[in-house]
């Protein structure tokens, strides 16, 4: 535990001195960054050897307060959260320090280097609190700290908004937990995890209770459906290392918290089949939306609700497997999901710094205004294609390990009867949801970064430089190597499988190691294949190119299958929203699609016409909007209340003191 406490108070103590150095933007960058960097480093040993099979770390810290001493600790499930977080956590660091300085001309970056860091600090000590107290002053750390990253470019109205949007819903959560929280305590006698394990068997519904509380609190930050609708609006405002990390890691400390829960409580049947409709769900909606995005992390946003449904329909398939005694099929279920949490934040990360490469070379991430960037930007094309392959769960590459995993656990054999109707359909919608995952991100790549360019966005754009594209290539080589050697990471799995789901599933991690090293052979000669195809491909190019001199003696001509033109311009390519309006418009029910504007020229000499569309989350739009909006209004007639006069607010003061006193007498008059 040593080291760890020494990377959280070396994370805390370079984010303070990086706020103080704020005046010297390439210092204070520098600072924030190597003390990130090393920290995580040093918080990489443990984890990993936790994972490996060391016993559980612990540490106590004495608090003479009334919730008694802090107490911190690392298990397997905390140590399989706690090492994505380090691995992602740096190479955000080393990318944001280069991605950040573009705004060092009118922005000073002391403070967002400094929360970056304090917010690596408590999402650690999140994985690792060992009471209630402790875990939820971390967790509110944590979404102040990403509130404020969130909203590093306050002078637009819509990044306000989006931290707004944030800020209410994880706050609403941690209401949900709050209220959880009281509950176990009184049950348990105390706030302490070990005290919540030795607590007395509940009745049904306390259990019930409390895993509603949990699907609630953490689902807000995990992006369940349908507590969302924070995620599309705050990664998209975010710096794009920011977003990186919140989705690659932060919202899946929200499935941390979750699955921590279960630890807690006697396992139901029900958790299983509610876990499923949730994932299910939530990735359909997800991908649907991702699909009418023009906004480039909008897109990623709506993906990331995608990916966290599938994770979250692997541990409800493995939860409803092990209550039914199908260990085997419970086994290949729970290593997908697990193996997709590892799987996500390298895929999630690549794309997203992507994005934000793109954002820096071009200065836009509207689809729309792009096109083209494979030829000015080289590399960035390059990482992104290769992410977006992933991420569609496509072979050869990671994205297809884990889904096929949890493809093998919806298919195999049940024991008749509505159990397998039930798996039937959810494989049937699980393939829908990966067949509108590779068409949206063939639209994103095909529109991005191929065709022509558009706007003067795409005209301008340029690479970027070594900082940003060199994170990307590590994460390259994370996504090439989980597709390769998946069995290796499935080694890590035993304690894990284990604490959630018993030791019946656990024992199945043997044959699941055999299965994915025998796909993983698959994926590398598919991978040797498209890379000797490449190179043939280019040697090919490079021998028929013609020189200068041959192709100035070519007479212009005109290609019959270009329909006359000879040259084909950018108005006569796809755009982001023709390319996916058939599907959208077509296919998708009318609450999903986009609400559109349009005023049609009319007469002999008609005016110009309009056109215009809103993409805003239909949830949003129908529910949550008018429910705030409504009660907005009806809070607005108690502004009398507020008078602005010292006495008065004395008088209310006083009113309460009176009337809780009156309260508690009164109680204490009928106890006797």
């Amino acid at each position: 535990m040593v080291w760890l406490l020494t990377a959280i108070a070396l994370l805390v103590a370079s984010g303070i001195l990086a706020f103080l150095a704020c005046r010297w933007p390439l210092l204070s960058t520098a600072i924030a960054t190597a003390g990130a960097v090393i920290a995580c480093a040093l918080g990489l040993v443990p984890a990993v050897s936790v994972l490996r099979g060391q016993a559980a770390l612990a540490s106590h810290i004495s608090w003479p307060a009334p919730t008694g001493d802090l107490l911190l600790g690392l298990d397997s499930l905390s140590a399989f959260f706690l090492a994505p977080l380090f691995v992602l956590g740096a190479l955000a660091a080393l990318y944001g320090r280069r991605y950040m300085l573009a705004f060092s001309g009118h922005k000073r970056l002391g403070p967002p280097t400094c929360l970056f860091n304090i917010l690596l600090a408590a999402m650690v000590v999140v994985v690792l609190a060992r009471g209630m107290v402790l875990f939820l002053v971390a967790w509110e750390v944590m979404t102040l700290c990403s509130y404020l990253l969130v909203t590093f470019d306050h002078q637009d109205q819509e990044t306000r908004r989006a931290g707004w949007v944030y800020l209410v819903a994880a706050h609403v959560g941690e209401a949900c937990l709050i209220a959880m929280t009281l509950l176990l305590g009184q049950k348990a006698g105390g706030l302490g995890f070990e005290n919540f394990r030795a607590m007395p068997v509940g009745s049904a519904g306390f259990g019930a209770l409390i895993f509603a509380l949990a699907v609630i609190g953490f689902g807000i930050k995990a992006g369940l459906l349908p507590f969302h609708v924070w995620l599309p609006e705050a990664h998209a405002a975010a710096p794009s290392h920011v977003s990186a990390l919140m989705s690659g890691v932060m919202i899946k400390l929200g499935l941390y918290g979750l699955l921590r829960v279960t630890t807690f409580l006697p396992p139901a049947s029900w958790w299983g089949p509610v876990l499923m409709a949730l994932g299910l769900g939530g990735a359909l909606w997800g991908i649907s939306l991702a699909l009418c995005q023009r906004d480039l992390k909008r897109v990623l946003a709506y993906s990331s609700i995608e990916n966290m449904g599938i994770i979250t329909l692997g541990i409800g398939l493995a939860f409803w497997r092990a209550s039914r005694g199908d260990v085997v099929l419970a086994g290949l279920a729970a290593c997908g999901a697990l193996l997709h949490v590892w799987n996500h934040m390298l895929m999630k990360g690549l794309m997203f710094f992507s994005a934000g490469s793109v954002l820096h070379g071009s200065g836009s991430k509207d689809l729309e205004q792009l096109g083209g960037l494979m030829k000015p930007m080289p590399r960035t094309g390059t990482a992104m294609v290769i992410g977006a392959v992933a991420i569609a769960g496509l072979p050869p590459l990671n994205g297809f390990v884990s889904e096929w995993l949890i493809y093998f656990g919806l298919m195999g054999s049940s024991r008749g009867g509505v159990a397998s109707v039930a798996a039937l359909l959810a494989t049937g919608l699980f393939a829908f949801v990966g067949a509108l995952a590779a068409l949206c991100f063939v639209r994103l790549v095909g529109v991005a970064c191929l065709g022509e360019r558009r706007g003067t966005a795409a005209h301008k754009a340029h690479e970027s430089p070594i900082g940003m594209t060199g994170p990307m290539g590590l994460l390259i080589l994370g996504v090439v190597g989980l597709s390769i050697f998946p069995q290796v990471l499935l080694q890590v799995f035993p304690g894990v499988l284990h604490e959630l789901f018993g030791l019946p599933v656990a024992e199945q991690l043997q044959h699941v190691q055999l299965s994915v090293a025998r796909l993983g052979m698959v994926n590398a000669a598919l991978l040797a294949g498209l890379a000797a195809a490449a190179g043939l491909w280019a040697l090919l190019r490079r021998m028929r190119t013609p020189s200068v001199e041959s192709i100035a003696s070519i007479e212009p001509s005109i290609e019959t299958w270009g329909c006359g033109y000879a040259a084909p311009t950018a108005r006569m390519q796809y755009t982001a929203r023709s390319f996916s309006e058939l599907v959208c418009d077509r296919l998708f029910p009318s609450y999903l699609r986009d609400l559109t504007a349009k005023k049609m020229p009319v007469g002999a000499f008609p005016a110009p016409g309009e056109f215009s569309s809103q993409h805003k989350d239909p949830l949003t739009r129908t529910v949550y909007e008018p429910f705030f909006l409504r009660w907005a209004d009806r809070f607005a007639r108690l502004r009398w209340v507020q008078q602005g006069a010292l006495h008065i607010y004395l008088l209310y003061i006083f009113v309460v003191a009176v009337v809780a006193l009156g309260w508690v007498s009164w109680s204490t008059w009928l106890a006797s």
